[in-house]
C-alpha cells in the first residue's frame, strides 16, 4: 500500500510539472510556427454529420466537438490551431460546409458566453451599488437614530452584497473570461483536409 501511494505521488509530481507539460505540448501539438496541429481521422462521411440533423439545420457529429475541446483544453488560449481532417476525400462543397459548421458552432457558444459575461458584470455592478446603498443606510441610522435592529439589518445586507460581488469577481467572472478565451480560440480554428493519398 505504501509503495502504491509513493507511485501515486511520483506520478502527480511528474505530470503536474510545468516543464513536463510544456515539453508534452511542444512534442504533441506545436509546429515550427508555434501553431498547434490537431489530427482527426474520419473513416467515412457518415461519421462527420449528426444523423438527426438535416438540410439547413445540418450539424457536425457531437463527438467531433468533444474531440476538439479535449485536445485544445491543454493549450494556451493564444495559440492558433490547425484542425486536420484526414482519411476522407471530400468535395469542395462538403469542405466549405464543415468549415462553416465548426465556425457556426463556436460562434453560438461565444454568443452564449458573452451573454453570461455581460449578465455577471451587471450583477457585480448591482451588488456593489446595493452594498454602498446599505452602507449609507447604516451610517444614517447610526448617526441619526441608532435603531439597533435596523442597523444590524443594514450592516448584514451591506456585508452580504459586497461579499457576493467579490465572490463573483474572483470566481465566476474570471472563469467566464477564461471560457470565453477558449471558445474564441476554437472559433478561429483553421480547418484543413488531407485525403487518404496524403496520409
Amino acid at each position: 500500500m505504501d509503495n502504491f501511494q509513493k507511485k501515486v505521488k511520483e506520478k502527480i509530481k511528474l505530470y503536474s510539472n510545468e516543464e513536463y507539460l510544456k515539453g508534452y505540448i511542444k512534442n504533441e501539438f506545436l509546429t515550427d510556427d508555434n501553431d498547434a496541429d490537431i489530427y482527426l481521422k474520419i473513416k467515412n462521411k457518415e461519421e462527420l454529420f449528426d444523423s438527426k440533423s438535416y438540410k439547413m439545420q445540418l450539424e457536425l457529429n457531437n463527438d467531433i466537438y468533444t474531440f476538439i475541446e479535449q485536445k485544445t483544453a491543454i493549450l494556451e488560449s493564444n495559440v492558433p490551431i490547425n484542425l486536420h481532417i484526414v482519411g476522407l476525400t471530400l468535395t469542395e462543397e462538403d469542405q466549405e460546409k464543415i468549415k462553416h459548421l465548426v465556425k457556426e458552432h463556436y460562434a453560438i457558444e461565444l454568443y452564449n458566453i458573452q451573454k453570461k459575461y455581460l449578465h455577471t458584470r451587471r450583477k457585480i455592478k448591482v451588488l456593489v451599488m446595493s452594498g454602498i446603498t446599505f452602507l449609507l443606510g447604516y451610517l444614517i441610522l447610526y448617526l441619526c437614530t441608532q435603531l439597533n435592529f435596523f442597523m444590524e439589518v443594514f450592516c448584514f445586507l451591506f456585508s452580504f452584497s459586497l461579499w457576493e460581488a467579490l465572490d463573483c469577481v474572483i470566481y465566476a467572472f474570471s472563469d467566464i473570461k477564461e471560457e470565453r478565451n477558449n471558445v474564441t480560440q476554437n472559433l478561429l480554428i483553421n480547418v484543413e483536409f488531407d485525403n487518404k493519398e496524403n496520409m
